[in-house]
């Protein structure tokens, strides 16, 4: 996923479409929404459009618009299609496996000239574009099968990248916590137990991190006391871990990270109390906080003087 990010970020401002692949529930849209928040056209707008969730006799005039009175009961002013409103920023095309051979034909179009024709309408309107499409498909193989043009598929491939599917990235824990921070879990000091941490990564997620997202939130606004335990996930997904269990090595190294807060400050925490050789009042001053603050972060994170029982 490090390597994917770096590769996007020397890919994003060059003169190239770029496509995305993965599982459905991957964060393909997220992630491209990150990429032009990173580029140079951060600051003109993104323009999404999902090839699957759209009819197809309205996906012509989504995309390309209208000019008036190309409609009975259309707008009276005609209709600005996504292209056109994407111009000068950047067009997210998702699921564009999806999309009908005629309208392949008139997007690529588009992409060779530059420039969109609404429907109905004489002259052109230029446009200056960044493509990014993304797909769960298997483009090659629906090139072979006749639903998608093979020309096309040369077009918007010109930085192909794919986004790992989540029961093979090893953040799973991280994207946890960050999906308990977005949702105010942080204000309201909420641990995850042991065997909840158990359940999270024993699980496959076939539904990736859409998947995630709605457990983790599910079973914080399930819990009491704010402290998730494995009772409070999804019963489906607790019977599908009941055999299974977490690789040893991950449960072990994030097992004493009761609180949901970062690792990073139960290490700075652990290192300013060896400094200070186990004087909390030392060491919360080094840290910047107070004696009362240390002693609660150290019974939070499970932190023992040596020697203590």
């Amino acid at each position: 996923m490090i390597k994917t990010v770096k590769l996007c970020r020397q890919f994003i401002d060059r003169h190239l479409s770029i496509l995305l692949q993965g599982e459905t529930g991957v964060g393909k849209d997220v992630f491209a929404r990150a990429l032009h928040a990173e580029s140079e056209r951060r600051d003109k707008p993104f323009v999404a459009v999902n090839c699957a969730a759209i009819p197809d006799t309205l996906l012509d005039s989504e995309l390309f618009g209208y000019a008036p009175g190309t409609f009975t009961g259309g707008l009276k002013g005609g209709k600005i299609g996504k292209i056109v409103a994407s111009d000068g920023g950047t067009l997210f095309l998702d699921e564009i496996g999806d999309m009908p051979l005629e309208l392949q034909a008139r997007l690529l179009r588009v992409l060779a000239e530059r420039e969109v024709t609404p429907l109905g309408a004489v002259d052109p309107i230029p446009v200056d574009i960044k493509l990014i499409c993304a797909t769960h498909r298997n483009l090659t193989e629906l090139v072979e099968a006749g639903r998608f043009r093979e020309d096309l598929y040369y077009r918007i491939n010109g930085a192909k990248f794919t986004l790992p599917p989540l029961r093979d990235r090893q953040d799973i824990e991280a994207l946890i916590l960050s999906i308990l921070r977005d949702e105010g879990g942080a204000d309201r000091d909420t641990i995850i137990s042991r065997e909840a941490w158990k359940s999270f990564l024993g699980y496959a997620w076939p539904g990736n991190i859409r998947q995630l997202r709605n457990v983790v939130v599910y079973s914080l606004y399930n819990c009491e006391n704010n402290r998730i335990e494995a009772s409070d996930l999804p019963q489906d997904l607790n019977r599908s871990v009941a055999t299974a269990s977490a690789p040893p090595d991950r449960l072990a190294s994030f097992s004493t990270l009761r609180q949901h807060k970062d690792r990073a400050e139960m290490e700075r925490l652990m290192e300013a109390l060896e400094k200070a050789r186990w004087r909390v009042t030392d060491a919360a001053l080094s840290l910047g906080i107070s004696r009362a603050t240390a002693h609660r972060k150290m019974k939070e994170y499970g932190i023992l003087r040596p020697g203590s029982r």
